[in-house]
């Protein structure tokens, strides 16, 4: 039986709650949990454990648009999308069973409804109030409401991963990565796409160079791009939406099937009536320590998408949760490092990025060393036919060490992974290029991009 007490009470059954539960079971702590959904959160059932599904799709049309360069003959493909979507929740329909069981081998107890606070070490779940030592908000994220007339006719990624019909056009209001991710698989479907942006630059938090490779890859496949613009509304039209919008000055509307909120998410945590927890917020975001405990109240720790400040990406969540589970059972001593995890836009070709993009590293006032190539005419490249291959590395001179790599193709989801390696390990650029790697491999040619 459930009890009222406990060491550890975890507010979301995400990546980043599961994460704290390794060392707190491990020391014996007595643990609960509170999630209303799925077990294991955004990322394995609505996010990008699903998303990945659909961008292998789009990797399978991309090989038939290039075949032609292999000297294979194939026709038109047609892309079943009810089957698509039926693919993908088959392939993830066990998930949330197999958390369910991870949680409860560790020994985790998991109450089926959201928590909120009534008090600095007192949730309430249900018509049950549970105290604990130690509480986590670890409550994930959620789209970005847009302050746009009509904004309700949107649709979220959510929608997308369950929607059987194939709409004929789509417009993404906001340019960020969920926006690329779909509108490749979309254009390569057969989908007209269009991307709205209200900032003068796509995806600003990534290499601007390297930006500007996926924008032409975008743009190739037939998304239509506009920055700076402002969305005034959205309007439903004869079961269709007109999406009215300035651009350059001018008025302009596009007519479509679907509006997607491709504004990118923010911490889910404005339900949880955190003034009671006396957690403090300041514009709009919870005050933290530098051991992601809130500020006003130590008892209260933060971590994964709902912590807002650190990258949204599960592997983080993960990351930041095992940090925070060590801390409470060993107290305040390990400090989270972002300096060199690697993150991927799912692009066909994909963008890969660890470190420092170049204009971070001029502003650190370091000396440093931009190797910038274009693979597109390297052996390796041609060989396979790849739309795009390019790479930049960011070198400090004086020690040789990485501050940074950027990557578009060329198996650049995979290839960072030796990057971000160097980086948490002090391998130099020289060392790099003393390795010996198989040949003929996409990975050989790391020792000429240096």
């Amino acid at each position: 039986m459930p009890s009222d007490k406990y060491d550890v009470f975890i507010l979301g059954g995400g990546n980043a709650g599961m994460g704290v539960t390794v060392e707190t079971r491990k020391a014996g702590l007595s643990v609960a949990m509170a999630e209303n959904r799925e077990l294991g959160g955004t990322c394995p059932n609505r996010g990008c454990t699903p998303k990945k599904v659909l961008v292998a799709a789009g990797h399978s049309l991309d090989e038939i648009e290039r075949a032609s360069g292999h000297c294979i003959s194939v026709g038109k493909p047609r892309l079943d999308w009810a089957g698509l979507i039926d693919r993908e929740k088959n392939m993830i329909s066990h998930l949330p069973a197999s958390f369910a069981k991870l949680m409860a081998d560790r020994g985790v107890d998991v109450l089926r409804e959201r928590a909120v606070f009534v008090g600095p070490n007192t949730v309430r779940v249900g018509d049950r109030t549970i105290e604990a030592k130690n509480i986590i908000i670890a409550t994930g994220s959620k789209p970005r409401k847009l302050p746009i007339s009509g904004a309700e006719h949107m649709i979220t990624s959510d929608d997308i991963l369950s929607e059987r019909a194939q709409p004929r056009d789509v417009v993404f209001v906001g340019g960020g990565v969920i926006a690329f991710e779909f509108a490749h698989v979309y254009a390569r479907a057969g989908t007209k796409v269009a991307i709205l942006e209200v900032l003068p630059r796509f995806l600003p938090a990534l290499d601007e160079d390297a930006v500007a490779q996926i924008v032409r890859e975008s743009e190739r496949i037939g998304v239509t791009l506009h920055t700076s613009v402002k969305v005034s509304r959205i309007e439903a039209r004869n079961g269709r939406f007109a999406v009215t919008f300035e651009h350059e000055g001018a008025g302009c509307t596009i007519e479509t099937d679907r509006v997607v909120n491709g504004a990118g998410r923010v911490a889910d945590v404005d339900t949880l009536n955190l003034e009671a927890g006396h957690v403090r917020l300041r514009d709009g975001r919870i005050e933290l320590d530098e051991y992601m405990r809130s500020a006003s109240n130590p008892a209260v720790h933060v971590c994964g998408d709902a912590l807002w400040t650190s990258p949204q990406l599960s592997p983080v969540a993960t990351y930041e949760g095992r940090i925070v589970g060590r801390n409470i059972v060993e107290g305040p001593e390990e400090k989270a490092d972002y300096s060199c995890i690697p993150s991927c836009v799912f692009t066909v070709p994909a963008l890969a990025s660890v470190g420092m993009t170049e204009a971070k590293a001029r502003e650190s006032g370091r000396t440093i060393k931009v190797e910038t190539n274009d693979m597109s005419g390297w052996l390796s490249s041609r060989t396979y036919n790849e739309a795009a291959a390019w790479a930049k590395v960011i070198l400090e001179e004086d020690t040789g060490r990485i501050l940074g790599a950027h990557m578009v193709g060329h198996a650049a989801e995979e290839l960072i992974h030796i990057f971000a390696l160097a980086m948490k390990f002090g391998i130099t650029a020289d060392k790099i290029r003393d390795t010996v790697y198989a040949f003929p491999t996409f990975a050989n040619d790391i020792k000429s991009v240096l």
